[in-house]
C-alpha cells in the first residue's frame, strides 16, 4: 500500500525514525543496516513495507530496495515474523544473509539471536532456490565445500566422535584442501582425532 516515504527526517534512532511527509509524521521501524545508511541530511527517502494486523499498522523502512526484498522473503518463511526478520537484518549484512542461504550455511543464520536450528534450516530450505534464481549465484562452488564438510562431520558424529572436537579438525582440513572429498576429509580427520 505504501511503497516509499520521502520527507523530512524528524527523529532518528537505531530502531526507528519519524519522517514528516506533508505535515504527517510517520513512525518507521528500521534495521541497524538501514540506520547506518541514513544520511544526516534533512530530507530522506525510505522504501517501506506496511504490515497490517488486527491491533496495529506497522511500517518498516529500508534504505535500499534490495534490503526490503530480503525482508519480504524472510517473512514468507513459517516461524519468521517482522521482528525476527528485522533482527536478522540488524545482526548481519543483507548480503551475508543471501550468501548464507545460497551456501546452506545454517551456522550463520543460527548465530542470529532468536533463531534456532530448525528455523535456520527452514529459512535455507524455503529460500535457497529463490535466492539462487534472484541473485544469480553460482550454487556449485559455494555449496560443494559446505556439503562435504557437513557430511564428514555427520559421519564422524555417527562414529562416536564429539562434534566440537571434530569441527576443529575438519575446518583445518578443509582450509588446507578446499577441494577435499568427503572420504578424504573423514580419513584425514580420523588420523587427527
Amino acid at each position: 500500500m505504501i511503497a516509499h516515504l520521502q520527507g523530512r527526517l524528524v527523529e532518528k534512532n537505531p530502531t526507528e525514525v519519524v519522517i514528516d511527509c506533508g505535515g504527517v509524521g510517520y513512525q518507521v521501524n528500521i534495521s541497524l543496516h538501514t540506520f547506518s545508511l541514513i544520511p544526516n541530511s534533512e530530507n530522506i527517502k525510505l522504501y517501506t513495507h506496511l504490515q497490517i494486523k488486527e491491533d496495529a499498522h506497522t511500517l518498516y523502512g529500508f534504505a535500499e530496495k534490495s534490503e526490503r526484498e530480503i525482508f519480504r522473503m524472510l517473512l514468507s518463511v513459517s516461524g519468521i515474523g517482522a521482528g525476527i526478520a528485522r533482527t536478522m537484518l540488524s545482526s548481519i549484512e543483507p548480503r551475508q544473509i543471501i550468501n548464507a542461504i545460497a551456501s546452506g550455511d545454517v551456522g550463520v543464520i543460527q548465530s542470529i539471536k532468536g533463531i534456532g536450528n530448525k528455523t535456520a534450516q527452514r529459512v535455507i530450505l524455503d529460500l535457497k532456490e529463490k535466492v539462487l534464481k534472484l541473485y544469480d549465484l553460482d550454487e556449485v562452488s559455494v555449496v560443494q565445500n559446505n556439503t562435504n564438510r557437513d557430511e564428514a562431520l555427520s559421519a564422524l558424529e555417527v562414529l562416536g566422535f564429539v562434534r566440537k572436537a571434530s569441527e576443529k579438525v575438519v575446518e583445518k582440513i578443509v582450509k588446507e584442501d578446499p577441494e577435499a572429498t568427503v572420504e578424504t576429509i573423514i580419513k584425514k580427520a580420523l588420523k587427527s582425532l
